[in-house]
């Protein structure tokens, strides 16, 4: 079984940064491929970022590239997104996800395990 808790949401205004992260509650961390995802009001799931279980290979939304970073730190548990340059319509619950494995997916059925998400609000 394994717990996503994530943290660092908040009201920011446009042009401002947040740093989220997600604290994994598992034994093997490594194991898996790690993403977030946003859900705006009214709004599908979408990707937002992806990254490999050794943080060598990252992977972002084209609306999100440029502006947000996605790390991992394995000794900690503990996926990142750093965002920086916030928009308005960046505002959404952002969740953090884990799958088992090495393949990279961006839609939300290709991860098993999602936290409780965290509200991401940007002010114009």
């Amino acid at each position: 079984q394994v717990q996503l808790v994530e943290s660092g949401g908040g009201l920011v205004q446009a042009g401002g940064s947040l740093r989220l992260s997600c604290a994994a509650s598992v034994r093997t961390f490594s194991a898996y491929v790690m993403g977030w995802f946003r859900q705006a009001p009214g709004k599908e799931r979408e990707f937002v970022s992806g990254i490999s279980w050794s943080g060598g290979s990252t992977y972002y939304a084209d609306s999100v590239k440029g502006r947000f970073t996605i790390s991992r730190d394995n000794a900690k548990n503990t996926v990142y997104l750093q965002m920086n340059s916030l928009k308005p319509e960046d505002t959404a619950v952002y969740y953090c996800a884990a799958r088992l494995g090495s393949n990279h997916y961006t839609t939300p059925n290709g991860y098993a395990y999602w936290g409780q998400g965290t509200q991401v609000t940007v002010s114009s």
